[in-house]
């Protein structure tokens, strides 16, 4: 598509190469390098939607849960604590104390999740802030300022996030709205340059709901764009889980092989085991956290509720089947204790695991690709998750 050939030339360094591929199956490993390091792909993105991933210390996250990259939210971000304390801080790198890479959301997702305190209109999307009721205007041209003055490694593209289900018209207009945006937003992208001394990457993102015509749609003239890598929104909204994959199976088809591919808010270990052997490469979701804070702990043999009365006197390791991924201390009769308490604590370390957790998945997956043993592992590790111990 002509239209995009003005604006191709980007200042990012961001690039990414693959080393493995599994012959079974489209998973592959790669390495996306930064200016804040390499990024083993796939790779799951801790979710640190306000500078911090709930309950968790960046200590933590870089040592024990061996986090290679996090996201932050721009719509939270821009909120609070606000960008002129980011820009005089340096950019939230240096504010939270994060040396790796960091990816932001443009905040889409949240804007239209404002359901009775936002106006959608061709401009951009006009909302109120949930904190004070404060009215705001995000454009697709001013959300690249956000992400500038944040200054994540990789930004997003400002899109519509279709709500699910949506009819096939709605659908087509939201997914057209964020081709248009897209434009807007990879223009202004261009005639910007980054506010702090290190390059950074835009991708956009693939829309149009569950109807394959339409994804097919967005998906080229996505790719006409010619960013750095991709991403695939609009999943994991409610969808049938098969038709979830087979959606992402068709855009694969069309994202270029030689740049990664990031599936958006997705989500399960299995969904994610799944979506490696589709080809994507790079994952986020909050089920991590979220779930942990409510004691709900996932584990090599499946997902454990801790606050079952049958782990009162069970002193055995959180995690059992291989190492731990906190130190063994932590029992899960300790662990139920402290969530039944309501302790801070107890949020604390079952967000770690599972954090914890979740990065081991994708680094063993990682390793079996490497391997050529892929997808004989994820059948057995996909039995294990179903598992209710």
């Amino acid at each position: 598509m002509e239209f995009w050939n003005e604006f191709c030339v980007y200042l990012c360094e961001v690039k990414f190469r693959i080393t493995d591929c599994e012959k079974e199956s489209m998973a592959r490993c790669g390495v996306i390098s930064t200016d804040h390091g390499e990024i083993e792909t796939p790779v799951f993105m801790p979710v640190g939607t306000q500078g911090t991933v709930k309950g968790i210390h960046q200590r933590d996250l870089a040592g024990d849960a061996r986090a290679q990259i996090i996201l932050g939210n721009t719509y939270h971000l821009f909120l609070r604590p606000g960008l002129d304390v980011l820009r005089g801080a340096g950019g939230l790198h240096r504010f939270i104390g994060w040396e790796r890479p960091i990816l932001t959301d443009s905040g889409g997702f949240q804007v239209f999740s404002l359901t009775d305190i936002r106006k959608l209109k061709e401009e951009g999307t006009e909302f109120r802030s949930h904190i004070d009721g404060s009215k705001y205007l995000f454009t697709p041209e001013n959300v690249v300022d956000n992400q500038r003055m944040i200054g994540a490694d990789i930004m997003m593209a400002f899109d519509e996030c279709t709500p699910y289900p949506a009819d096939f018209a709605y659908a087509k207009q939201s997914m057209e709205r964020t081709l248009r945006w897209l434009t807007r937003g990879l223009k202004r992208f261009d005639e910007t340059i980054p506010v702090y001394d290190y390059s950074q990457a835009f991708f956009p993102i693939v829309q149009g709901s569950i109807y394959p015509e339409l994804r097919k749609q967005s998906a080229e003239e996505t790719v006409a764009a010619n960013c750095p890598g991709n991403a695939i929104g609009g999943l994991a909204v409610g969808e049938p889980a098969e038709q979830m994959y087979e959606i992402i199976h068709l855009v694969n088809e069309f994202l270029p092989k030689e740049k990664p591919r990031y599936l958006m808010g997705v989500g399960t270990p299995v969904n994610i085991l799944e979506a490696i052997d589709l080809g994507v490469d790079m994952f986020d979701c909050v089920m991590p956290t979220r779930n942990g804070r409510n004691g709900s702990i996932f584990t090599r043999d499946g997902k454990i509720n801790i606050k079952n009365e049958k782990w009162k006197n069970d002193h055995s390791p959180i995690e059992e089947n291989g190492a731990s991924f906190v130190d063994e201390m932590f029992s899960k009769a300790y662990l139920r204790h402290l969530i039944m308490s309501k302790e801070m604590l107890g949020a604390q370390i079952s967000s770690l695991h599972n954090i914890a957790f979740y990065v081991w998945l994708t680094g063993e997956a990682r390793a079996q690709i490497k391997k050529g043993t892929f997808s004989i592992w994820k059948r057995k590790m996909i039995e294990q998750l179903s598992n209710k111990p």
